[in-house]
This record gives C-alpha cells, sequence and structure tokens, in this order.
C-alpha cells in the first residue's frame, strides 16, 4: 500500500503487548498513528451516541433518503458519488439542522428521517456506527494512492451506505466466504508442531507452542503489500490470485478491525497455506531484522526465545511451507498422525494447567500508563491501584502440610493417591486431552471465551474512576464505552442513574475489550467491612453475545473476589437476568445475614435478589478445564478397572474330583470384579416399605436427646472453619430432605448418610466434647434400631 496512505507493510515490534495494526489511511507510522486512528473512532463513536437524540436524527439525515410526499428520489443530502476532495466532517456536522433543505432534492432535513421516529434507541446507535464508519472509508478513499486498495474502500464505503439507506446489516457479497483455504494457517502451524516437536518433553515442547503462538499472532497484524507492489517484487508470480486475497483480507480481517460494522476474522483462521506462501519469505527477514534491531529493548526472559529460538524455528517451518510433499498441510495430517482427529487448538492454545487446582500464564509486558487491570495475558499493575488489581492473575496455592495430609480421614470409596498420579503422569501432556470442539454440545460455555483471551483477541480490566489521580484517557474512553454498552442492553434503566454509577469513584468496572473497544462489562461495588459485592449492572453488546463472554467476565469477577478475600456477590436481578445469575451460580438462597446488606445496597422494585458464595479454592477461570481433565482421570481409571475384569482366569476343575458345590468367593476373579459377599442384613426390595421403615428410624434419631447437634448443617459464624475440615458435611434436615425426594433406594445410602453425621462430629470436634459424646450415644441409639428393623444382623 501506498505509504502515503499511511499504512507501511511489515509488523509490530516483536515481543510488544498491545499490537495494533495499521488503520487504512489513518497517516502516520504503525505505532502512532494506527493507534491514534482506532482511537479516535472508538472515542467519536462513543460521543455521539451519547448525544441527545435530535443530534443523532441530524446525523442520519445526512445519508437516509427523503420520505417527503411525491415520489422523491434523492438518496441523502450527501451524494453517493463522493466528489473529488472530501469536506471536513466536523465543519460538515456543524452546519446541519433538521430545518435545512437538502442540497439535492431541496426539502427539508427533517423529511429525510420520519421513518427513524420510532426505531429504538439501540437501531440508532448501530446506524449512527455504521454512519462513521462511512465518514471514515469516505476520506480513505481520498487519500488512498493504490488503485486496487482505493477500489476496495470504495465498494465498502457503498456497502455501508447502502445499509444505512435500507436499515440493514452490512453483508459482503462474494462468490466464496471464509474460510477460503483448509487447512488454514492456524492449523497447518498446529501440525506443524505436532509432526516435528511431539517427541520433545513437556518443557521444550512448550517453548516451541509460545514460537508457534507468536508467530501465529504475528500473521494476524501483518500488513499485506499491495498488488502493486507485489508485482514489482515478485514479476512472476500468480499476480491474479494475490489480488485475490489481498481484496479478501482488505474486507474481511483489515478494515473491520476499524470499521466494526463489518464482520472481522482473524487472517491465520481464513487463510491457508497460499497467503502464508505469498507472505513468509519477506515476514520471515523483517522478523529477523527487527529482532536484531531492539535486541537490548527485549525483556531478559523473552531475548533467548526470540533471538535463538525462533530464527531456527522459522527455518523449519519455512522448509514445510514451500515443500511440495509436506504432510501437515494435508486436511487427514492429524487422523493418520494419531489415529484421531485433535481439534485446531489442542496444541497451540491448550491451557497449561500444571496442577488439579491452579493454573499460570506467562505475563506480557505492557506498557502500565495505558490501563488498569489485566487479564493473564496482558499483566501489569493498575493504574488506579497498583498492584491490586490484576484479573486472572495466579494465586498462590496454600500447600497443605504433610502432617496435615495425614490427617485428612479416608472415606469409604477414595481413590488412593498412589493411583491417581500414576494415571496423572499418563496424561500430563496437555496433548493428550482431547479438546471438545466448540459446537460440541459437551463444551463448556467459556470454552471459546477462554481460547480467544488466551491468543489475545479479548482482555479483561477492572476499571473505575479517580478523584485524586490524573484522568487516563485511555480509562476514560473504556467508561465511555461502558456506559455505552449498559444503556443499550439495559434500556430500563435511566441513563443518567448508568453514567452515575459507572464514573463513580466508589464504583468499578470489571470491562471486557476486544480489538481495543469495550464489548461488554460487570460495574460492582465492594464492601469489605461487610464481606460482600454488589453487582449493579452485567451487559454484553449484543452482536457479541452467545460466545461465552458473560460466563467469562464472571469468572474473571470470581477470581479478582477471591484475591480482594470478599466471597460474596449480592445483585438485584430482573426477570430477563435471573437465568444467567442462576448459571454463574447464584440462588434466591442468600448466605450473607440480612443485617449485613439492609441499607447497603439499592433495592430495585420488581427484582429478585440473588447471592452467590465463593469457595477460594476453586480459580473459576480455568474450573471447566480442571473438570475436563477430572473427566479424562476417571476415564483412565475405568479403562484400568475394565481392563482388569477384561482378564482371564483358568476355569474350575473341582467339580471333575467330585466336588459339588463351592463358595462364591473361592471363584478366581470373583472379588476383582467388585463383588462383594451379600450383606449381612436385609434388603427391602419394595421402595414403600423402605421409605417407611427408614422413615421411622430417622423419627426415632431426631428425637433422641442427642440429635441436638446435628439437626440442621453447621454454620459458618458457630464453627469457624468446619467446611475447610470437612469436606462432606451432612445433617438430620438434610437427611429428611434426601428422604422425601426418594433419594434412599437402599439401606445402604441411608446408613452411609448418618455414619457421614457421626464421622463428620469426631473429626472436627475434641474428644472431651459434648458434641463427641452426643456423636457416639446418638451412634449406639442408631444401630439398635437398624437392628430392631432387621435392616442388619443383631
Amino acid at each position: 500500500m501506498a505509504d502515503s496512505a499511511g499504512i507501511q507493510q511489515g509488523s509490530p515490534a516483536i515481543g510488544a503487548a498491545g499490537l495494533v495494526p495499521a488503520a487504512p489511511g489513518a497517516g502516520g507510522t504503525e505505532g502512532s498513528g494506527a493507534a491514534g486512528g482506532s482511537a479516535r473512532i472508538a472515542v467519536k463513536k462513543a460521543q455521539l451516541r451519547s448525544s441527545p437524540r435530535p443530534k443523532k436524527l441530524e446525523k442520519l439525515g445526512v445519508y437516509s433518503s427523503c420520505k417527503a410526499e411525491g415520489a422523491c428520489k434523492c438518496n441523502g443530502w450527501k451524494s453517493q458519488n463522493p466528489p473529488p476532495t472530501p469536506p471536513r466532517t466536523d465543519q460538515q456536522s456543524n452546519a446541519v439542522n433538521l430545518q435545512e433543505p437538502c442540497r439535492s432534492c431541496s426539502h427539508t432535513l427533517g423529511d429525510h428521517v420520519t421513518h427513524l421516529e420510532n426505531v429504538s434507541e439501540e437501531e440508532m446507535n448501530r446506524l449512527l456506527g455504521i454512519v462513521l464508519d462511512v465518514e471514515y472509508l469516505y476520506t480513505c478513499v481520498h487519500k488512498e494512492e493504490d488503485a486496487d486498495t482505493k477500489q476496495v474502500y470504495f465498494s465498502l464505503f457503498k456497502l455501508l451506505r447502502k445499509s444505512i439507506l435500507q436499515m440493514g446489516k452490512p453483508m459482503l457479497e462474494a462468490s466464496e466466504s471464509p474460510p477460503f483455504e483448509k487447512p488454514s494457517i492456524e492449523q497447518g502451524v498446529n501440525n506443524f508442531v505436532q509432526y516435528k516437536f511431539s517427541h520433545l518433553p513437556s518443557k521444550e515442547r512448550q517453548t516451541i507452542m509460545e514460537l508457534a503462538k507468536m508467530f501465529l499472532n504475528q500473521i494476524n497484524y501483518w500488513q499485506l503489500e499491495t498488488p502493486s507492489q507485489r508485482r514489482q517484487r515478485v514479476p512472476n508470480d500468480d499476480a491474479v490470485g494475490y489480488k485475490s486475497n489481498y481484496t479478501r483480507w482488505l474486507c474481511y480481517c483489515n478494515v473491520p478491525q476499524f470499521c466494526d460494522s463489518l464482520p472481522r476474522y482473524e487472517t491465520t483462521q481464513i487463510f491457508g497455506r497460499t497467503l502464508l506462501r505469498s507472505v513468509f519469505t519477506v515476514m520471515r527477514k523483517q522478523l529477523l531484522e527487527q529482532a536484531r534491531q531492539e535486541k537490548d529493548k527485549l525483556p531478559p526472559e523473552k531475548r533467548t526465545l526470540i533471538l535463538t529460538h525462533f530464527p531456527k524455528f522459522l527455518s523449519m517451518l519455512e522448509e514445510e511451507v514451500y515443500s511440495h510433499s509436506s504432510p501437515i498441510w494435508s486436511q487427514d495430517f492429524l487422523a493418520a498422525a494419531s489415529g484421531g482427529q485433535i481439534p485446531m487448538h489442542t496444541v497451540i492454545s491448550a491451557p497449561p494447567v500444571p496442577r488439579p487446582l491452579y493454573y499460570s500464564t506467562s505475563p506480557v509486558s505492557l506498557d502500565p500508563s495505558i490501563c488498569g487491570s489485566v487479564s493473564p495475558a496482558r499483566k501489569t499493575a493498575s493504574v488506579l491501584e497498583p498492584n491490586t488489581n490484576t484479573v486472572g492473575e495466579k494465586r498462590k496455592p496454600s500447600d497443605p502440610l504433610p502432617h496435615e495430609e495425614n490427617k485428612r480421614p479416608r472415606v469409604v470409596g477414595d481413590i488412593p493417591m498412589d493411583l491417581i498420579n500414576e494415571v496423572m503422569a499418563t496424561i500430563t501432556d496437555p496433548a493428550a486431552i482431547p479438546e471438545t470442539s466448540l459446537l460440541s454440545a459437551h463444551s463448556a460455555r467459556d470454552e471459546a471465551a477462554r481460547l480467544e483471551e488466551r491468543r489475545g483477541v479479548i482482555e479483561f480490566h477492572v476499571i473505575g474512576n479517580s478523584l485524586n489521580q490524573k484522568p487516563n484517557k485511555r480509562i476514560l474512553m473504556w467508561l465511555v464505552g461502558l456506559q455505552n454498552v449498559f444503556s443499550h442492553q439495559l434500556p430500563r434503566m435511566p441513563k443518567e442513574y448508568i453514567t452515575r454509577l459507572v464514573f463513580d469513584p466508589k464504583h468499578k468496572t470489571l470491562s471486557l475489550i476486544k480489538d481495543g473497544r469495550v464489548i461488554g462489562g460487570i460495574c460492582f461495588r465492594m464492601f469489605p467491612s461487610q464481606g460482600f459485592t454488589e453487582i449493579v449492572f452485567c451487559a454484553v453488546t449484543s452482536n457479541e453475545q452467545v460466545k461465552g463472554y458473560g460466563t467469562h467476565l464472571m469468572n474473571h469477577l470470581k477470581e479478582y473476589h477471591i484475591k480482594h478475600e470478599i466471597l460474596n456477590f449480592l445483585t438485584y436481578a430482573d426477570e430477563y437476568a435471573i437465568g444467567y445469575f442462576k448459571k454463574q451460580g447464584f440462588s434466591k438462597d442468600i448466605k450473607v445475614p440480612k443485617a449485613k446488606y439492609v441499607g447497603y445496597i439499592k433495592d430495585y422494585e420488581g427484582a429478585t435478589l440473588m447471592g452467590c458464595e465463593l469457595n477460594p479454592s476453586i480459580p473459576y477461570t480455568e474450573f471447566s478445564v480442571i473438570i475436563k481433565k477430572q473427566k479424562e482421570i476417571i476415564k483412565k481409571l475405568i479403562e484400568r478397572k475394565q481392563a482388569q475384569i477384561r482378564k482371564v482366569y483358568p476355569g474350575l476343575s473341582c467339580f471333575k474330583e467330585g466336588v459339588r458345590q463351592i463358595p462364591i468367593e473361592s471363584i478366581p476373579g470373583i472379588r476383582e470384579t467388585g463383588w462383594k459377599p451379600a450383606g449381612k442384613g436385609k434388603e427391602l426390595k419394595d421402595p414403600d416399605q423402605l421409605y417407611s421403615t427408614l422413615k421411622t428410624i430417622l423419627q426415632h434419631v431426631k428425637s433422641h436427646q442427642n440429635a441436638w447437634p446435628f439437626m440442621e448443617p453447621v454454620k459458618k459464624t458457630e464453627a469457624p472453619g468446619y467446611y475447610q475440615v470437612i469436606r462432606f458435611p451432612m445433617d438430620l434436615k438434610t437427611m429428611s430432605e434426601r428422604l422425601k425426594s426418594r433419594y434412599y433406594t437402599t439401606r445402604k445410602l441411608f446408613m452411609a448418610d448418618m455414619q457421614r453425621i457421626f464421622t463428620n462430629c469426631r473429626e472436627y470436634n475434641p474428644p472431651e466434647s459434648e458434641y463427641y459424646k452426643c456423636a457416639n450415644l446418638l451412634e449406639k441409639f442408631f444401630y439398635t434400631k437398624i437392628k430392631e428393623a432387621g435392616l442388619i444382623e443383631k
């Protein structure tokens, strides 16, 4: 692309955290003009969407067709074919009012917006976003000197212009839709890592994965050279094919980064080997040259990775890119290599989970002057509250002491830790755990969002306004964006109220950032002295919903509060939000004492108070990954058990010798199947008879003079730390509820729950305590009643 357009071929600095692509026609260099252009567009959109409705109508009137009587054919105050020199947008906007006559048809500008009088605020804001994208492309068309690029800009300009006139969504009309080639670049690089490095130890393979992610990230933000520049550099290349890919790249990857009215795709996901071949040689040369020039600026931990390992990685990959016989570009590669299809993100995007309950991420440096707290991919200190706002930062595990581990009670049915460790050793490789497809019914609700975060597509920041620190422009821009999102998605909330709380220094907001713009957030206020946080607003912009962002937002908020030792959420949910909060672990059963929150939180008419209690042992942002790993462990254990059961034992020969009968337990292999001798009591097969018998026994137990400590669940306030010691609590009230719901289908289930009450009591309380004595006496009484009922032998 021509230099005068302000876009230079090349890449952002290697190892830089905030990679920003160049905006078309933005002017300046990549590092400054591009970022500035993108930010200016976002600020303009936020300002325009927060304007009064008459101002919005004036803006849209310029681009809407005339609705005056007489079948006026005017398509807008602006001509659809732009003049040779674009007028200044700001001057143009100031001169417009609804009483002014149209330059094309002489009707008032108000006649151009009569169809918008009853349009919702959300739809009007969507159209205004397209208007600003049109004006931006309008400028790009005139600044761009390359003919091919200018033609694409102009086509997109007309497409967006038409969308405003017809009040439709911009849809690119093309003979082919993404992806354009399979396997994609991302899949090919995954295959390359699997093909060349699967034999390496885990630590070295993790280094290769880091290099692969770095390389893919560079391609996603790489500026392609124009077809004319490429013709000059490589005269004999396939000019037609490259021009086609260049046009697609502009339409689907480059322009949508700034004109967010258009759908955006990652370059590595929709293009394949053909595009990679056309850019790889130049890209490799420039990346390595840039690394050498900036080696002194690189963080020490990145220097060896980039200067030593990255060149070798690129050289090996180059062979596979240009080789005619490389297997990594075969769609059947993974099936042939491993006997089954391994999804694309297995190698590169698999989250590192070094132990069952904790996870770690590789911190990437980021200029702390431009943001508050950030997600794991972008760790840094907060501007507003230094060193306190990081979201998703690894929590240090409170490792139990050896003697504490030994004191843990053995529960019947527990799997030996030696066996679990043995199984864990077989699946420590993340690639060995099959990733579920994002479209699978078994995939986690937040799986897609978590993968996008790891690739740097989305970021999470806890931000807020401040009265005692210098305003940060980016944070203020994000706060405006959040106010905008909440206003659109919560139309029943007064805008003034939303604005007041979002900018209130006592409130903070966990913001979800995608491509530099706010697409969602959760506004909250913390009450540390009361032990809870109130969630005030929670929303994700409508065109980014159903992607798992809401769940991932809430998981990050939970992690943030666990770090700040606040373990309860309260919120008033309207009828539309109750379902969402239930999925996030909220219920109408409030754990916080009423005296703690009455007078502190805002009471909303027609809303339902819901609460959520956090477990500090759970890393919520990785919880679904942990569950997946636990399922894999169980699966391996089942496979081992099945292998034992399938073992063939020699047949019985004793009957040939005249033996007429033998005990069942003497049959070889019978105990290995899990068979146990029949119980010493009578199992009631009639469900109604069993229910009646158990109900009578439970009533006798509850009426016993020593049953008083066990009537209801133990309260945290009465027994601090109880639930850290007792993993499986049980009480007589819970047993009564289970009995009513017909949970106890066998006497063994009933007896196990009752026994757990006594075991828990003796585990938590010292032998000399009154509770301990009550447990012993009640236990004896219980077994007396069980024997009287004939459920066990006397």
